[in-house]
């Protein structure tokens, strides 16, 4: 690991707006809840936001370098947002920007998006962005709007909480549609080209760095969002979708075949 990341790594166990719990994705039996559960008022209480029970808490998973979080909880200051993701020295960037502008509704998590429901008690979340997601495209469990993370998602989330997706995958949007489809759940809305179709404003006013990578190369950005109910058996789709033609940074098809499920 390079110093400068080690750097990173040792300022982030500095900042008050980040927790850090990475148990291993080996090994044992389940891990017991963290100790944050149902702490979130009085974490954002610390940071300087005038909380109260009732204020919407908002996760974005897998939040790389926080740029959605960060512009989330600019425009929003009515709300709560935590980035979540693993990699800490992308994190490092969103978590000191928010602390350099005074963003008291902005926070941090890092940890593994499979331990979410031991971070949250049952109804403290109200919604969950995922944005640019990995379309796993070789495997299903991994993809985070597979029937694998939804079941995680709606222990955390308030019955009928959303679920936002923004991505460039076809894949991910397709399958996402399919899930939703294979579960007899109607998105709330969706679009194939937010740049060129009506849509809510503030999906086009936050945009990342890997987002404008994609429309440099003329890859339209798709976005949905649906209500995640808590009752009901969440199955998988059984449809064969074409797999996305290319191949970007840390991205690759991994798959000789042209379809996936």
């Amino acid at each position: 690991m390079g110093h400068g990341k080690l750097a990173k790594f040792a300022e982030m166990e500095t900042f008050p707006n980040v927790v850090q719990e990475t148990p291993s994705l080996q090994g044992g039996g389940p891990l017991p809840p963290s100790p944050m559960q149902g702490q979130w008022v009085d974490f954002f209480e610390k940071l300087g936001t005038a909380c109260t029970p009732s204020r919407a808490l908002v996760l974005e998973l897998g939040c790389g370098r926080g740029e959605y979080t960060v512009g989330l909880a600019r425009r929003f200051p009515e709300k709560n947002f935590i980035g979540v993701d693993i990699k800490g020295a992308r994190m490092w960037h969103g978590a000191r920007q928010a602390l350099e502008e005074r963003l008291a509704n902005a926070a941090f998590l890092r940890t593994h998006i499979e331990f979410i429901d031991r971070f949250f008690k049952p109804g403290e979340v109200a919604e969950i962005w995922l944005t640019f997601s990995d379309p796993q495209m070789k495997k299903p469990s991994k993809r985070l709007t597979s029937s694998f993370f939804l079941e995680r998602y709606r222990r955390i989330l308030a019955d009928g909480g959303l679920v936002h997706l923004k991505t460039d995958s076809n894949f991910l949007f397709t399958y996402t549609l399919e899930m939703l489809r294979a579960n007899h759940l109607e998105p709330e809305f969706q679009t194939d080209d937010i740049y060129n179709k009506p849509c809510d404003s503030v999906l086009r006013e936050v945009r990342t760095y890997y987002e404008q990578m994609w429309l440099d190369r003329g890859i339209p950005i798709k976005y949905l969002r649906f209500h995640l109910p808590q009752e009901g058996t969440l199955v998988e789709p059984d449809v064969e979708i074409p797999l996305d033609e290319y191949r970007s940074y840390n991205r690759h098809k991994r798959s000789a075949k042209e379809t996936g499920r």
